[in-house]
């Protein structure tokens, strides 16, 4: 079994994406994970997240739970998913990342565990949109 990642999708919300970024960072903070952005682009904004020794053996160490935010106030999309984590993502930009890097196709252990920290993150985000 396989799962690929969560979108979600926000219309006529008149949200700013650098404010739900920085919730987004924050909740994730608060919650025990090492975080780290891209640089914000025309394309977009990938936020990872890992928790050091979470789960070791089930997750690997190079595993970081990926978000995506694109597109503009009134019509933009948030993608969660598991992907590698990418060392120097702090200068890159989204249109320069490979997507098959920031999601990957998981394992069932993995889908367990990505299941629970993608439903709470989702709960929160759609909080943090209204």
């Amino acid at each position: 079994m396989t799962i690929g990642e969560k979108v979600l999708h926000f219309q006529s919300k008149g949200s700013d994406l650098t404010d739900l970024q920085h919730k987004i960072e924050s909740y994730l903070n608060s919650d025990g994970f090492t975080v780290q952005s891209s640089a914000a682009s025309a394309h977009g904004t990938v936020i990872q997240a890992k928790k050091g020794g979470f789960l070791r053996g089930v997750v690997d160490a190079d595993r970081a739970l990926s978000i995506v935010i694109s597109g503009d106030a009134n019509d933009f999309t948030v993608r969660v998913g598991i992907g590698k984590w990418l060392e120097h993502l702090g200068v890159a930009v989204l249109e320069t990342l490979l997507i098959s890097d920031l999601f990957l196709v998981v394992d069932v252990a993995e889908s367990a565990w990505n299941l629970e920290i993608e439903d709470k993150l989702v709960k929160q985000i759609e909080s943090f949109v209204g």
